[in-house]
């Protein structure tokens, strides 16, 4: 007869939907009964609320116990009520319909590891069962495709769209991925902003829970047409923890103010340093300086990394820290800033979700804003009526 340690082997084989670790090794398996020789009970607490992850699992599992001899095998999944449907695209303008959730990630300046809070945060999101998307929008840094082992790899063409490419459970898309590798991009604001666009509209992206956005650091042009082009649920805002860099969130945290943006919070990096030999923490940048920009944004921190070896090295070998270190203390935290930042979108969601129709453009298509700038000044019947401040 069968015993529970043979069961929990054997449930080793069973690979969670989406991903390459088994329910064991992602700690799902919450409890194990035998009843008798035929029969068995198998307790799951996942963290997905699809019920095709759940009916996939049942039928995992009871295809691996039954190689034991089970023929009664009774499988229990506890997982998360199902969020309720919500029209994004009600009011304002929408040009992915089909994404249930925006979430732009900025910073004031560069050089803070925005990139690799977008990576983390999106991996950390898939881990816990939802559909996640990234869409590398730095245009003049798009360094995604590294960090998630993906450089150097061809695009896939389907009809007139381009294929995301798919890792760790995230489908990902780069401006790095479309362009030669090395080629520097010398841009206009007009440019920036179509790039932005074809990149939501162009892109053969799924139904995605959340579809996380890397945007170029600043608050110009990209930050703009984001915003205008789709409803962004949440905005994160990534710094470290030296008052310069503070002074540029700032900046940051008032544009998603001005743009309407629900903030889902703050995530400080270099917050301390982790000793890889001694694993003491020491306080080298600054650490918790995020705690009063936050109050005043009222917003949250969502999570203070500190600088570990581990983050640069996933960084640079395309190994996410949250998914192949999980147990590190970065690994950890990330995690739960998955999980606040989830919360924070279900919250936004609950009290009506998010709009842009109040940032929409008030000037007519082709048609620059400061030619509106002149014209209620009256003119005189001789004059040519450009209608503006006389650029045109």
């Amino acid at each position: 007869m069968a015993t529970v340690s043979d069961i929990k082997n054997e449930l080793q084989s069973v690979v969670y939907p989406g991903f390459q670790k088994s329910i064991m090794d992602f700690g799902f398996v919450k409890e194990v009964e035998i009843v008798d020789a035929q029969s068995c009970a198998i307790h799951l607490e996942i963290t997905s609320s699809a019920a095709d992850v759940e009916n996939k699992l049942k039928a995992d599992i009871t295809a691996c116990l039954g190689k034991l001899g089970f023929t009664n095998i009774a499988v229990a999944i506890k997982k998360p009520e199902a969020p309720k449907q919500q029209s994004n695209s009600m009011s304002g303008k929408n040009v992915a319909p089909q994404i249930k959730n925006f979430v732009m990630v900025s910073s004031g300046k560069g050089g803070v590891g925005k990139s690799t809070t977008t990576v983390n945060l999106a991996v950390a999101a898939a881990m816990q069962g939802k559909r996640v998307g990234i869409l590398d929008a730095d245009i003049y840094g798009p360094n995604i495709p590294r960090m998630m082992g993906l450089q150097g790899l061809e695009v896939e063409v389907v009809g007139n769209k381009a294929k995301p490419f798919k890792a760790y459970g995230v489908d990902v898309m780069s401006m790095g991925s479309l362009m030669d590798e090395g080629q520097a991009l010398i841009w206009r604001g007009a440019m920036i902003m179509k790039a932005i666009e074809q990149l939501l509209r162009d892109i053969l992206w799924e139904e995605l829970d959340i579809l996380f956005i890397d945007m170029p650091p600043g608050t110009g042009d990209a930050q703009l047409t984001l915003a205008q082009s789709v409803p962004v649920t949440a905005g994160v805002n990534v710094t470290t923890p030296q008052h310069v860099a503070l002074d540029d969130s700032r900046r940051s945290l008032d544009m998603f103010k001005k743009l309407h943006i629900p903030i889902a919070g703050i995530v400080e990096n270099m917050s301390g340093f982790i000793c890889p030999n001694c694993q003491t923490e020491s306080d080298i940048f600054g650490q918790g300086t995020c705690e009063e920009l936050a109050k005043t944004y009222g917003t949250q921190v969502l999570a203070n990394i500190p600088i570990e070896p581990g983050i640069r090295v996933g960084g640079d070998e395309g190994k996410p820290i949250v998914y192949h270190y999980p147990q590190s203390q970065s690994g950890k935290r990330y995690m739960r800033a998955a999980e606040n930042l989830i919360a924070q979108i279900d919250n936004v969601n609950a009290n009506g979700g998010a709009s842009n129709a109040e940032i929409q453009p008030t000037t007519p298509p082709g048609v620059s804003a400061c030619s509106t700038a002149g014209a209620s000044k009256p003119q005189h019947n001789h004059e040519h009526k450009s209608g503006g401040c006389g650029c045109n």
